[in-house]
């Protein structure tokens, strides 16, 4: 009986050391795979997206042809159109250093900051950065602005702008044209009524041909930039978590749960025990029931 009883313990105390360690390598494993998210940027994704009417930057994809002259890769590059953004999140427990390195950094690759705008006080600091690149810096711009402060994300997009610069190149050729038609209109004869109507179309026309130059101007050669949003953030980076501060947590998150489980495994148990007398009282009556029909 002893025997039987010291046995029994052994298999439920070692049974119950291997839920106690899977439950601690499970919690000290989950800490090192737990990402971090309560800081990823949240809404500052849609900082620079609910901003409108800020430049729009383009540049020309230059491809070389060996069988095609000076000119004709001088065309192909010009009608080869495209947006390049990147985007930075950071974050930063020495604000007005970064701010300074990112502006420095602008500086000495000869880029452009296009639009900036600062935010909150003093411990909750944000400053958001439209920059202007040079297509051939781009790439290692944005290598050097993610080494300021700790990256919380960055992605790069590019569009293809082409059938767009095409499409409004065709839209000024046409109303170049219905211009100078309406304008060799006015010089013949005619009514007062039809005069006006006639100044009203081409200050319309020349409306419209002014912002198709204004949209147009961004595809210029000299003005050629690829986009760089950077967005910084003020507070305290990321620390390394020791190997004990990550034990000394697995441990209590383990003995809490182990606890619980255990806790339920009784009631458990408890409650198998209470019906099995349950469901033997019942068989114990029926028995009886059964010998006095008999």
């Amino acid at each position: 009986m002893k025997t039987n009883f010291k046995t029994r313990f052994l298999k439920l105390f070692a049974w119950s050391s291997l839920s106690f360690v899977v439950l601690f390598a499970f919690r000290l494993v989950y800490g090192y795979l737990e990402i971090d998210i309560s800081n990823t940027g949240g809404n500052h994704n849609n900082f620079f997206g609910s901003l409108e009417n800020t430049r729009k930057n383009y540049a020309s994809e230059k491809k070389m042809m060996n069988n095609t002259n000076v000119q004709e890769q001088a065309n192909m590059a010009s009608s080869q159109k495209f947006e390049k953004t990147a985007s930075i999140q950071t974050k930063s427990s020495e604000f007005e250093k970064d701010e300074k390195n990112i502006k420095n950094k602008t500086k000495e690759f000869n880029a452009v900051i296009q639009y900036e705008q600062n935010l909150g006080q003093k411990g909750n600091r944000q400053v958001h950065l439209l920059i202007g690149v040079n297509p051939n810096t781009f790439d290692a711009f944005y290598a050097e602005v993610q080494k300021i402060g700790l990256v919380k994300s960055m992605q790069i997009t590019k569009v293809d702008k082409t059938n767009e610069y095409k499409h409004l190149n065709a839209k000024k050729a046409s109303l170049e044209k219905t211009l100078q038609s309406l304008l060799e209109l006015k010089s013949r004869a005619g009514q007062i009524t039809d005069f006006v109507s006639l100044h009203d179309k081409i200050l319309d026309i020349e409306r419209q041909l002014q912002e198709l130059g204004v949209e147009l101007g961004n595809f210029d050669v000299e003005n050629e930039f690829c986009t760089v949003k950077f967005s910084l953030y003020e507070g305290e980076t990321q620390k390394n978590i020791s190997f004990i501060h990550r034990v000394k947590v697995a441990l209590e998150w383990t003995i809490k749960y182990f606890a619980v489980l255990m806790f339920s495994v009784v009631l458990l148990g408890i409650a198998v025990f209470i019906l099995l007398l349950v469901i033997d009282k019942f068989n114990i009556i029926r028995a009886i029931n059964s010998k006095i029909n008999e």
